[in-house]
């Protein structure tokens, strides 16, 4: 646990042991505070890392009761399930997205300066440049154009709320290039940002903000209303 992010680690750790079935299904598993011993980790680095495992649905927890190892899901839709979780939680980092830069957006085309356009075009060139590359590379590219956007708005309590969620973000975005082969294109929204800040238009730079963000948060509601529409076949199934 010494090298590296410490969650991640632990995270893996757990998992494995889950997967080993160190706890059967509906066993309840150690505390915090020995879970946090037995890997020599703090506790707040147990508790996030029981959070990962809980949304991926390889732990239960129960509020009062403690930690449950969970029923293993039927070997067909482990695959469908997984996806779904994981889409679950990139929603809920979009959602915050939405609200911080629609307003970042609209605050930035009122007061941005032309000498701000280069670095925005220097940002959306190289993210550009790093399309279909590494994940990591490109998320970074990417982030660093929608972070200056932020910057532009003129508001500190805005940078500091966006820059708090940056790590999540980041993680988020990494997974979901790596993992999401219908990812939608935005580049094209990308660049109507770009030219509705430049031109000091506050509601095209508002539309293309939410054009972007709401293409991706429309590829997790589609996958959730088609695993739903499935599930209800399944039940109706003789």
């Amino acid at each position: 646990m010494r090298h590296g992010p410490v969650v991640p680690r632990v995270e893996s750790a757990l998992r494995a042991m889950l997967t080993e079935g160190r706890w059967r299904p509906g066993e309840r598993l150690p505390n915090e505070v020995a879970l946090a011993a037995e890997l020599g980790v703090g506790r707040s680095s147990v508790r996030e890392a029981v959070r990962l495992l809980a949304h991926d649905g390889l732990v239960e927890v129960r509020h009062g009761s403690g930690t449950y190892a969970a029923q293993p899901p039927a070997p067909a839709g482990e695959g469908d399930m997984r996806r779904l979780l994981r889409r679950a939680r990139l929603r809920e980092v979009y959602e915050v997205r939405r609200a911080l830069e629609v307003e970042a957006a609209r605050l930035a085309a009122g007061r941005i300066r032309p000498e701000d356009i280069g670095r925005l075009r220097d940002h959306l060139a190289l993210r550009e440049e790093r399309t279909g590359g590494d994940p990591a590379a490109f998320v970074d590219a990417d982030l660093a154009f929608h972070r200056t956007v932020v910057e532009l708005s003129g508001n500190a309590v805005l940078l500091a709320l966006f820059t708090s969620v940056l790590p999540v973000l980041r993680e988020a975005l990494v997974e979901m290039v790596s993992h999401e082969p219908a990812l939608p294109d935005v580049s094209c929204a990308h660049a109507e940002l770009l030219d509705g800040l430049a031109r000091g238009d506050a509601d095209a730079a508002i539309a293309a903000t939410v054009s972007h963000l709401e293409a991706v948060m429309e590829l997790f509601a589609s996958d959730e209303s088609d695993n739903s529409d499935t599930s209800e076949k399944e039940v109706a199934a003789p």
